[in-house]
């Protein structure tokens, strides 16, 4: 007993004297010369944070223009403000600017001056959603590795507006105004390390054109997408995540092996036209096909290997990789047949 209490309180004096070293070490750094500097620095409508210097909050403030960036920030939080525009002058100094948070604001395409977010160099994270944008705008950054534009009005995207952000591996775009006709087949030309694309919450009618080769995640809910082309995932073969729930997908808008696809592991056709479940991949691992019009679920049609052949295959051996299956919101009536069980031997929930 006295062991314990004794072990107990020199881990807390040990835990307490890390915490009091960092703090200490924080306001070390920060000797009454540089503090002055700083609160100097500090627009009078913000909070310049003393233990991360190199933050600028300057949120829910009621702004309506942007102030004036001291050079050191890294990090800008303008969100949920009254901004409408976007200009050169407040970015002067602030050449290392990595991070702006401008979401919720009021800012249109007329409201942001050429150049203004082209000439931040070191910018990598640019969030511009909730805003009244009409267009994506250019020009960009081209260091930028994440840019979101979500709930804008966005229904035009400028020829090579992303030709030159190759370091670009997330772009949002979802609930906007997009018509298949602002995705031309050089649209999302440029964007050669492209991961996220997010396109959901648009008013597309077919697959978008020409999307970057290296795509592991792609979000197309809530479209009213019709028809998947033939051979449609070998341009894109790294795709690992596809979404396509509360589209207007039916069996003759499949191609036969439209989703036999090996990169695929999780597919969600949530709240289509679908009555069978299309052919999938052995490596599928999550399938989300609840609320269809399926009625039955047949083991032997809809498994990736012959049912002979999944029954000798052992726990470990190569057998298919579905985990997941929701099939919910159906016709289907319980119990799942066995011939399901003996193909998808790993199955960890099903949901009917």
């Amino acid at each position: 007993m006295t062991l314990n209490i004794c072990t107990s309180l020199l881990l807390l004096f040990l835990v307490n004297s890390v915490w009091t070293r960092t703090v200490r070490q924080v306001y070390d750094e920060l000797d009454p010369e540089h503090w002055s500097r700083y609160t100097s620095e500090c627009p009078q409508e913000c909070f310049c944070p003393p233990n991360f210097p190199n933050a600028l909050y300057c949120d829910n403030k009621g702004l309506k223009e942007i102030p004036a960036i001291p050079a050191r920030i890294w990090y800008l939080y303008l969100q949920n403000n009254l901004i409408e525009t976007v200009s050169e002058k407040p970015f002067v100094n602030a050449t290392h600017l990595r991070w702006i948070n401008l979401n919720k604001n009021k800012i249109t395409n007329s409201g942001i001056e050429t150049g203004a977010l082209s000439k931040l160099k070191r910018l990598l994270y640019l969030f511009l959603e909730d805003n009244e944008l009409e267009e994506v705008p250019a020009p960009l950054p081209v260091g930028l590795e994440q840019l979101r534009l979500a709930r804008n009005k966005i229904s035009k995207i400028p020829e090579g507006v992303f030709s030159n952000l190759e370091n670009l591996t997330m772009l949002d775009l979802h609930q906007n105004s997009l018509l298949d006709s602002a995705l031309q087949s050089d649209t999302f030309q440029g964007l050669n390390n492209l991961m996220q694309l997010n396109i959901a919450k648009n008013s597309l009618k077919k697959m978008p054109l020409s999307i970057p080769a290296n795509t592991l995640q792609l979000f197309l809910d809530n479209n009213s997408i019709e028809v998947i082309p033939e051979n449609y995932f070998s341009a894109i073969p790294k795709v690992t995540f596809l979404r396509l729930n509360y589209n207007k997908l039916s069996d003759d808008g499949i191609p036969p092996n439209g989703f036999n696809v090996s990169s695929i592991l999780d597919l969600q056709l949530s709240h289509n036209q679908l009555t069978k479940i299309p052919p999938i991949n052995a490596h599928l691992e999550h399938l989300h096909l609840d609320h269809n019009r399926i009625k039955s679920v047949n083991g032997t049609q809809i498994c990736p290997v012959s049912i002979a052949v999944a029954e000798d295959y052992g726990f470990y051996g190569n057998i298919p990789r579905l985990r997941y299956l929701r099939l919910d919101g159906n016709e289907i009536q319980p119990p799942i047949p066995l011939d399901v069980m003996i193909c998808f031997r790993l199955l960890q929930a099903v949901v009917i």
